[in-house]
């Protein structure tokens, strides 16, 4: 997810429509489905009004109808009929853009308004899986970035970078990656304090970094992208670089040994020697998390398997409520270690977890016996498979 910063200014209706149908506009995930580029009419929907027809005014009166289009109190019964509504709603914004833009001037502080509306609306049709929509916005957008409005080329060049990589992605194929982090620490050079360009960064890096095959390009990206954060004039850039040292200490491990240390649940030091010689998985968690509540029951399943043969687990708890925790350890009988610091300022920051750049959980690391980490990504039917592997032959 994006910081509060990136999304700022973009205008509410796109942010209220795009929190509801969870999409984030500048996401490098493909459009959410295969979609005609004629948007056939919706039949009239309980709760989800039907966008008007664009109607004739000037161009203040355009824009006043566009952003009064949510006003209304849109109630849907489901997540594709709000899609289908935010889609109609950006398609009528594409059409109010175009008749405000051939009736202002580009002095006009109503054309940068109607551009930034027209890319963005563009944007969400794409996202909602208009191809033809998103190649417009591409095209749109290269006639922005050499034009005279600075804020309107810095908003055209983030949305083609962002293009770029859903194309990449989409594909399979990364070998566009490091010209990506490139072209996006470039323009992090032009404009070391703006917040959208670094959310841009910061999100292109965790992309790659949750892709089969993009660790080198996450890693690349973290420690291109850090430095410059770390110069920048922003104390909320710079605050969004240091969780990058972290993250490069995280992605570095593999093949090396990993440093664990805290409390335990039950109030003592936690002594990592205990670990010696035994092949370790480290999860961090918590207690509200649901993916990593559904996650116990497979490792349940391997450590009764393997731990007679030398298997460990030790929990990191990023809980903040240490007696719900207590409770749930007790009643789900959970036989491996728990490691669980009070929680200091904002947020569920465990020093382990700050420590290796944890941004997400369930997030598991898997140790070897000779101490050095196997893999960073041992969670399903992945674990069994290391494990299995680990332990062949009775070792």
């Amino acid at each position: 997810m994006l910081p509060a910063s990136v999304t700022r200014s973009l205008p509410p209706f796109v942010l209220a429509l795009a929190a509801i149908a969870g999409l984030s506009l500048q996401s490098f995930a493909p459009p959410v489905q295969a979609q005609q580029t004629a948007t056939p009419k919706r039949p009239q929907a309980a709760g989800v009004p039907q966008v008007p027809p664009l109607p004739e005014g000037t161009p203040e009166q355009l824009m006043a109808f566009v952003e009064g289009l949510t006003q209304s109190n849109v109630r849907p019964k489901s997540r594709e009929e709000m899609m289908g509504y935010m889609r109609d709603v950006a398609a009528v914004s594409v059409q109010a853009a175009d008749r405000i833009l051939a009736q202002v001037k580009p002095a006009d502080p109503l054309h940068d308004r109607a551009a930034k509306m027209k890319l963005q609306s563009l944007t969400m049709l794409g996202r909602l899986g208009d191809e033809k929509a998103s190649k417009e916005m591409a095209a749109f957008s290269q006639t922005l970035v050499n034009g005279p409005s600075v804020e309107l080329a810095n908003e055209a060049k983030r949305l083609l970078i962002v293009a770029e990589a859903q194309e990449m992605f989409a594909s399979g194929k990364l070998d566009g990656g490091a010209a990506l982090i490139q072209k996006t620490a470039a323009m992090l050079t032009a404009m070391p304090d703006d917040a959208q360009t670094a959310g841009l960064a910061m999100q292109l890096a965790g992309a790659f970094e949750h892709l089969p095959g993009g660790e080198q390009l996450a890693a690349t990206a973290y420690s291109t992208f850090g430095p410059m954060f770390a110069k920048s004039g922003s104390e909320e850039i710079r605050a969004m670089g240091e969780s990058f040292a972290g993250t490069l200490r995280r992605l570095s491990l593999p093949g090396h040994p990993m440093e664990i240390s805290g409390t335990l649940l039950s109030g003592k030091p936690f002594d990592q020697k205990s670990l010696a010689g035994k092949v370790v998985l480290v999860d961090f968690w918590a207690t509200w998390c649901g993916p990593c509540i559904a996650e116990i029951p497979n490792v349940l399943e391997q450590y009764e398997k393997y731990h007679d043969k030398g298997f460990e687990v030790v929990g990191v708890s990023l809980d903040e409520d240490r007696d719900a925790l207590e409770k749930f350890v007790a009643e789900q009988k959970i036989p491996w270690p728990i490691l669980y610091e009070k929680p200091q300022g904002e947020g569920w920051r465990h020093p382990l977890s700050t420590f290796y750049g944890i941004s997400g959980i369930p997030t598991v690391i898997l140790i070897g016996r000779d101490g050095n980490v196997v893999t960073l990504d041992a969670r399903g039917e992945k674990l069994g498979e290391q494990l299995d592997k680990l332990f062949a032959g009775g070792k």
